[in-house]
């Protein structure tokens, strides 16, 4: 072996080990104790949260309905009162027919108006714009986009080693491993941070004085829209049916939250 090709495969080793303990310092918890790979700075993800949201008011059309804008930052308010770093979000009512709510890193949340179709009461809103922040609090967009470069540098490292190889085993191979990227981690990971963003909604909702049995009937209601949905397998998120149960099983822990809160004469006030 020469010397070249030596250093070479040294520097690989050291560049992989490198690697390898970068990735395990990136290690985090969440705030419902699963452990978590957090790659990007989140002074970047929130740039980059508030670049796409700036993208997505030039591109679609805000609602200046002042009741239906006051309806949502009326639940709103009382959601992220509930958070340690709730002051200063921006909130923004999109005029769509789409069934959509969202919250991004840097303090953004979107609701489109057709939520309200499916979201009947501000309780049922509360639950889905609480889901929402979850994932802003929980850092699930830094997970996801980590875990998604991890994704991609191992795929880009087997096709390095792969490469001498030709001929249709080995586009079938490759096709096969990047369905196995996506099923194997992506998909089952975002069921995780999904059913995490659930839980943690639901303890917002009830601290903020909504009733949180409200969130099971939004999941009943979002079931009969999209008429039973798709299988969770191929989903990045559960089931229709494992989200209501999962909601049914917590709720002993969420409605002593809502009884005792001193929030729920200002939740009653929220109305569209």
């Amino acid at each position: 072996m020469n010397f070249t090709k030596k250093l070479f495969l040294d520097c690989s080793k050291v560049g992989a080990l490198v690697w390898m303990v970068f990735v395990l310092l990136s290690c985090a918890t969440s705030l419902e104790g699963r452990k978590q790979l957090i790659l990007m700075p989140d002074a970047q993800m929130d740039t980059m949260g508030a670049s796409a949201f700036e993208d997505m008011k030039a591109k679609t059309p805000i609602a200046r309905d002042a009741r239906k804008n006051g309806y949502v930052r009326c639940i709103t308010d009382l959601l992220l009162r509930q958070i340690a770093d709730g002051a200063g979000w921006e909130v923004v009512v999109f005029e769509s027919n789409d069934i959509n709510a969202f919250a991004l890193p840097g303090k953004k949340i979107g609701v489109y108006t057709g939520m309200f179709k499916v979201a009947q009461t501000s309780a049922q809103l509360a639950a889905v714009i609480g889901h929402e922040i979850g994932h802003v609090t929980a850092r699930h967009g830094n997970e996801r986009v980590s875990t998604a470069m991890l994704s991609q540098m191992g795929l880009s490292a087997v096709q390095e080693v792969m490469r001498a190889k030709q001929g249709q085993d080995y586009q079938m191979l490759m096709g096969a491993l990047g369905l196995g990227m996506q099923f194997g981690v992506l998909l089952p990971h975002g069921r995780k941070q999904e059913s995490e963003a659930d839980m943690i909604g639901l303890d917002l909702m009830a601290r903020a004085g909504f009733d949180p049995q409200q969130s099971v009937m939004l999941w009943q209601n979002m079931d009969r829209e999209s008429g039973g949905g798709q299988p969770e397998w191929l989903s990045t998120h559960p089931s229709h049916d494992t989200r209501i149960r999962q909601l049914s099983a917590n709720m002993s822990e969420a409605l002593p939250l809502y009884q005792n809160s001193g929030f729920k004469q200002a939740a009653s006030s929220c109305r569209l």
